[in-house]
């Protein structure tokens, strides 16, 4: 217990620590989308083109909204962390209880508002006809339990500040496997369709947060009840990060739907085919999304406990298993790229479009994965609207212009191109900035000593709960050039 309280990443191997929450953040991410990837080619099964093309645009929805929740739980992840690492155990149950009552009325309040704009949001999405209708009808199910997600995500971000990697995997993998043994049975057994895909979802989702409540409140009994005045003064304290990791969140989804509008306008079967990529990624490179998710924790509890020395090498090891796993990962989806079109029973630009992203596409992911690293440094060391700005540049400069020139020179596989193209500059660029702040924690120098600001003038970034040297080594950095 005693390493529990003092943060166990703030000692120890952070190569080590790093495998280890990624290896177990896999796993339960992975399963998640494998079974979403399972459930579009039950879909497919059926032979319906509009089917596959209305999940592919439902899907836009689902992703900005499950963005929300991932912001909010990054948010409720970094203040836990930081707060643990620092010793404060009774502070990081009070903010986890807040966080996770803040993140379930957001949730249910963008939930609700959804419902009465999924017409316009498919109208403007370019769905028509029986794909625009499926689609408005698989969201009216989903929307509303979006607080169950946000809980789900919250309990299991608790779950990760504290280092216990195993429930927090076993939160996701049971969903995951509760939803691949109950989809074809209410797909196929009972003849629902669509509507089963979606029902199997909302039983999940309950599955989800009942989990994962019991591994954070229950298990390990780190959800207090903050109180009034407690959550009124959290919710400011979230506000600083969720609020820019919420709009850093938003901006891959806002991307996705101008790629969407642009793939419809060549028809529901770079659609369908689109669908096929987009649920192909968080499989093919959830360790990926994992590690993002993972290194949080272990950047939060080291600058917690004053350990610059050993953010900044969390940062190189992050970067390293990225390198390997997008490599393998490439060659691999080479290698089976007509087994992937065969199973998905893709045809003209569908299948064209998978095997434009097994080739080629998927290889940008190194660049990707750079961006996510470099935006789990900025979210956890307390420079939130860094990711913000690099994220929103990569969905804006970095992928308007290149999806639309690249749509215009060779069709829907050139916005696949495009939308990968765009993320190299953006991705170098951010993390050689991640860099720069890793590094400048180390330069802690009290007193203003240089001619520069003494610490006590400098703004360190609101609702940022940090022990007195990483507060320091924060002021310096902000005011270096």
């Amino acid at each position: 217990m005693a390493e529990t309280a003092a943060g166990r990443f703030t000692t120890g191997s952070p190569m080590r620590h790093v495998m280890v929450m990624t290896a177990t953040g896999s796993v339960g991410l992975i399963a998640v989308f494998a079974v979403d990837l399972l459930n579009l080619f039950y879909i497919s099964l059926l032979g319906q083109r509009e089917l596959a093309a209305a999940v592919g645009f439902a899907g836009t929805v689902l992703f900005l909204q499950s963005s929300l929740c991932i912001g909010l739980s990054i948010g409720s992840g970094a203040l836990v962390a930081r707060a643990i690492g620092g010793g404060r155990r009774a502070e990081a149950a009070r903010l986890a209880g807040s966080s996770l009552i803040l993140t379930a009325l957001v949730a249910a309040l963008v939930g609700l508002l959804t419902l009465p704009l999924l017409g316009p949001a498919m109208d403007l999405l370019g769905a028509r006809g029986a794909t625009r209708d499926l689609a408005v009808g698989y969201l009216t199910i989903l929307s509303p339990t979006l607080p169950l997600l946000g809980l789900g995500m919250g309990c299991s971000a608790v779950l990760r500040a504290l280092g216990d990697a195993r429930r927090a995997m076993t939160v996701t993998l049971y969903a995951a496997l509760f939803t691949a043994a109950l989809n074809p049975v209410l797909i196929f057994g009972l003849r629902l369709d669509l509507t089963g895909a979606a029902v199997t979802v909302v039983l999940s989702r309950c599955l989800l947060a009942a989990i994962g409540w019991h591994g954070a409140a229950l298990v390990h009994r780190l959800v207090a009840a903050p109180g009034w005045a407690g959550l009124l003064k959290d919710a400011r304290t979230l506000a600083g990060i969720a609020g820019p990791a919420v709009l850093t969140n938003l901006a891959t989804p806002i991307a996705g739907v101008y790629v969407t509008t642009s793939m419809a306008r060549f028809g529901d079967a770079a659609v369908a085919g689109a669908a096929i990529v987009d649920r192909m990624v968080p499989v093919a490179f959830g360790t990926i999304f994992a590690l993002t998710g993972a290194v949080g924790p272990i950047l939060a509890q080291n600058l917690g406990a004053g350990r610059p020395d050993r953010v900044r090498a969390t940062l190189w090891a992050s970067l390293g298993l990225i390198v390997v796993w997008v490599l393998a990962v490439w060659l691999g989806l080479f290698l089976a790229r007509d087994w992937v079109v065969i199973a998905f029973s893709a045809k003209g630009v569908s299948a064209e479009l998978v095997r434009l992203f097994c080739t080629a596409v998927a290889g940008g992911f190194l660049f990707v994965g750079c961006l996510f690293v470099a935006n789990a440094a900025f979210n956890n060391l307390g420079f939130p609207l860094l990711a913000t700005g690099f994220n929103w540049g990569r969905a804006t400069l970095g992928t308007m212009p290149f999806v639309a020139v690249g749509g215009w020179l060779a069709g829907a596989p050139g916005v696949l191109i495009g939308q990968a193209a765009g993320s190299v500059l953006f991705g170098l660029a951010a993390v050689w900035v991640a860099f720069r702040v890793t590094g400048r924690l180390g330069q802690t120098q009290l007193g203003g000593t240089g001619g520069g600001p003494a610490p006590e003038a400098v703004a360190v970034p609101a609702g940022v709960p940090l022990s007195g040297k990483a507060a320091a080594a924060l002021a310096v950095q902000v005011n270096r050039p």
